[in-house]
Parts: structure tokens; sequence; C-alpha cells
């Protein structure tokens, strides 16, 4: 069975290097890494990935909730957030979406395995 493929969305270069390695070591193909909006929904047509792994502060003029909401909306693909960002306005944003998953960064390798995992079970 082939790997599930993971679109990491992540504008930070160190965090992002961490998660694809993270990603890799759990058996998953990195389809690969948008740093904005619009880069996301570009790779999202291009690579088809099964999980969308979306940071909530991203590049450009939207982020990554405007984002989710774009691709909830015109693809079937799970969408789980890991940010750092878990204040109560920020999470009643993300909540509107119907996240398949929320991730708080710093997190273990087996709750990003488990959020993966789970996401891709409702899917």
């Amino acid at each position: 069975m082939a790997p599930k493929k993971i679109l990491l969305v992540e504008d930070d270069d160190i965090i992002a290097k961490v998660e694809d390695w993270r990603l890799k070591n759990l058996g998953y193909e990195v389809a690969g890494r948008a740093i904005s909006g619009a880069e996301t929904m570009e790779l999202v047509v291009k690579t088809k990935p099964d999980l969308v792994l979306m940071d909530i502060n991203i590049q450009g003029e939207v982020d990554g909730i405007e984002t989710a909401k774009m691709i909830k909306k015109g693809f079937s693909i799970p969408v789980v957030y890991v940010t750092s960002h878990s204040d109560g306005p920020t999470l009643d944003r993300a909540k509107a979406t119907q996240p398949d998953g929320f991730i708080v960064k710093p997190f273990e390798d087996n709750d990003l395995r488990v959020a993966i995992e789970l996401a891709l079970k409702k899917k």
C-alpha cells in the first residue's frame, strides 16, 4: 500500500523541515510544502494530497483558516490545523471550518500520527 500523501503548509523554514522529517519518519509521503494560501491551492490541484497539515498564520493575503475553507469547499481533502495559536477567537474561527483535527505546537510525534490517522479514517 502506497504511503498517504500529506501537503505541508508552514511558512517557517525550520519548523517545516522538522515537520517534513517527522512525517517521513512516521511513514507518510510529503506531497509538497506551501507557505501561502495561493501556493497551497496550486499544490492541492497539482499533487492531490490525501490530507493537508495547515498552519494558521501563513504568508500571503489569506491565512490558513481561509485557505482551509477553500479546500473544504472545492475538494474532499481532510485538513488538520497545526498551530501555536489556540486563543479563543482563533479557535472559534478554526472550529467554524469543521477541521478534521487541531494540533497545538509544540507536539509529539504520536500526537501528529493520531491526528492524521483519525482524519484519514473520517475521509
